[in-house]
């Protein structure tokens, strides 16, 4: 009777897996013997948030105010918010990355790019990768299936011409729908997807009957944190949360199994210069280091899906 109770019932969406790897961890390689691959992760989104102007019936949150204006009024401090990263966060972290030779990867809002064009063309001459980050910061679980698979495809289009490239990976805002996984199987052309926070390393999945690559994301690594209650209290913390968390991945790595490391940001809020200058700071710590591989999560999967059969047991 116990056991029947612990059984999961037959419900649509992926199946729940709670022993991953376990004791038997992959020996990976990275390239060059790295210890650690990290990858940093724009979230770019302004523009493509909940607004009024856009025919919304709320405002978006997540911004430096902490009050929630009644939804029926329209929150001009909010918009201004999401204007900074696009207006100015962007292009200080753009720079960064440009002046350290470091390739990130967007989770990229195809409506976001659409309205700030330029960002599609400096991506594509860093050599950025643009994973979709849906086709505006929707929450796809309020979607129907046809729904969200025709704002799949409009994301793929959008980012296509925006970008010079389409998407070959995918981010859900908070979280996917139980049909996600399933419609990027089901158009193809995806090479892995980051709707999981489950692992320090990648792994394959089975969607009806064909293999599928999770490259795990995180939000512990994140300047989310700066707005989030119990987050960050300066760009010190961030730093130290970030150094702290590459140094034991590293020891990780250096006792034989390496790992990954997903630094997500946002150009509204690193791209504040206090806060900048914390990320300036953990580049430096890391590239001094050594055995750090900056990669973008495209990068990543393919190493995966060309090398995986060598370190999983």
């Amino acid at each position: 009777m116990a056991a029947e109770q612990l059984k999961d019932r037959d419900i649509p969406g992926p199946k729940r897996d709670y022993v991953g790897y376990g004791r038997r961890l992959p020996k990976v390689v990275w390239p060059d013997e790295a210890q650690v691959a990290v990858n940093l992760v724009v979230n770019y989104e302004e523009g493509s948030e909940y607004a009024k102007p856009l025919g919304d019936e709320r405002n978006e949150g997540l911004a430096e105010i902490n009050y929630a204006l009644n939804p029926k009024y329209r929150d001009l401090a909010t918009e201004s918010v999401y204007e900074y990263g696009s207006r100015a966060g962007i292009w200080r972290l753009l720079r960064l990355f440009d002046e350290y030779r470091i390739q990130t990867t967007f989770f990229a809002c195809a409506v976001a790019l659409e309205r700030n064009p330029e960002v599609g063309q400096w991506m594509q001459a860093s050599g950025h990768e643009p994973c979709s980050h849906g086709w505006r910061w929707s929450e796809h679980w309020l979607l129907s299936r046809d729904e969200e698979r025709q704002q799949l495809r409009w994301a793929i289009e959008s980012i296509q011409n925006t970008c010079g490239q389409r998407p070959q990976g995918w981010y859900c805002r908070y979280g996917p729908s139980v049909n996600t996984r399933e419609l990027l199987v089901e158009e193809g052309g995806f090479v892995y997807d980051s709707d999981a926070y489950n692992d320090d390393l990648p792994y394959f999945t089975e969607v009806n009957g064909r293999q599928h690559l999770i490259v795990p994301y995180s939000l512990t690594y994140n300047d989310a944190r700066y707005v989030l209650p119990q987050g960050y209290g300066s760009p010190t913390d961030f730093f130290e949360t970030c150094k702290r968390g590459l140094d034991e991945l590293w020891r990780e790595g250096a006792a034989g199994y390496p790992k990954m490391m997903s630094i997500g940001l946002h150009p509204r809020l690193v791209g504040q210069a206090g806060r900048t200058a914390a990320l300036r700071e953990f580049l430096d710590y890391a590239l001094n280091k050594g055995g750090v591989w900056f990669a973008r999560r495209l990068d990543i999967a393919r190493w995966w899906w060309d090398h995986h059969t060598e370190f999983v047991r």
